[in-house]
């Protein structure tokens, strides 16, 4: 997800303070930071981020530098780890596209699985603090402006140079059984809403290989809370913890034999 359009009247003065004190500072996708990001000129990097871009067909740039960064750290240790990767929630592919790219993916001898419904979120799955919230509005401004894809075909064309890449059109969980693997090592979860995101982790938290990741892209996102407090509720169930990120994202570990 994106921060939303209009942002508030604290976070642009912020921004606009942030770059004017300290031109060096990382200011974008809701995070400003005076630390070290130094990970944005290395070569590794540029190329996976470059591939992302790639992805989006000609879109603006996210500038997701951050979240792309931990999405490649997450990546990177979990192909240390026995099991396929599975993102639920693709739309254009801009991370997972990094993330093959980062990992020399066609030489990992595993397969990368992509769901999407590549058609918005499925409405009848959100639920009514999400109506309330204005979910449904945003889904289809996001549909109408082209942010959402309406059809599979620019991701099929996009995850075309990998042979080991599976695109599964449709909503989850009705999806969930074509996705053939016993074992998961990355899972990243990016639904925009609370539902599917549940039914995901649910089916392949057994699946997940001990220290597997789990990213959650909206855990901690501005405008998500029911995505966060959905999660948090597993979590419990799980007798495990999330980590929330200033990025927004979310991450979580299957613990260890």
């Amino acid at each position: 997800m994106r921060l939303p359009r209009a942002l508030d009247r604290f976070t642009a003065a912020a921004y606009r303070a942030a770059r004017r004190v300290a031109p060096g500072v990382y200011v974008q996708d809701g995070l400003v930071s005076v630390h070290n990001h130094d990970f944005m000129r290395d070569a590794a990097f540029a190329r996976a981020y470059a591939r992302g871009v790639q992805a989006l067909d000609g879109a603006p740039d996210y500038a997701w530098h951050w979240r792309i960064h931990i999405g490649l750290w997450a990546a990177s240790t979990a192909i240390l780890l026995e099991g396929d990767f599975v993102e639920c929630g693709v739309n254009r592919g801009f991370l997972s596209s990094a993330v093959m790219q980062h990992l020399d993916w066609d030489a990992r001898g595993r397969t990368f699985w992509l769901l999407d419904t590549f058609a918005g979120l499925d409405e009848r799955q959100v639920s009514a603090v999400e109506r309330d919230r204005g979910a449904l509005e945003r889904n289809r401004d996001e549909l109408a402006s082209g942010f959402y894809v309406s059809g599979p075909e620019r991701a099929v064309a996009n995850f075309a140079q990998w042979r080991n890449a599976r695109v599964v059109v449709g909503p989850v969980p009705d999806t969930l059984p074509q996705v053939t693997a016993e074992r998961v090592a990355y899972l990243h979860i990016d639904m925009n809403h609370a539902s599917p995101e549940i039914a995901a982790i649910e089916h392949f938290w057994p699946k997940l290989v001990p220290g597997a990741l789990v990213l959650l892209d909206d855990y901690a996102y501005r405008g998500f809370v029911a995505q966060k407090q959905a999660m948090d509720g597993f979590a419990r169930r799980a007798g495990v913890a999330i980590c929330a990120l200033p990025t927004g994202q979310g991450l979580l570990l299957k613990p260890p034999r």
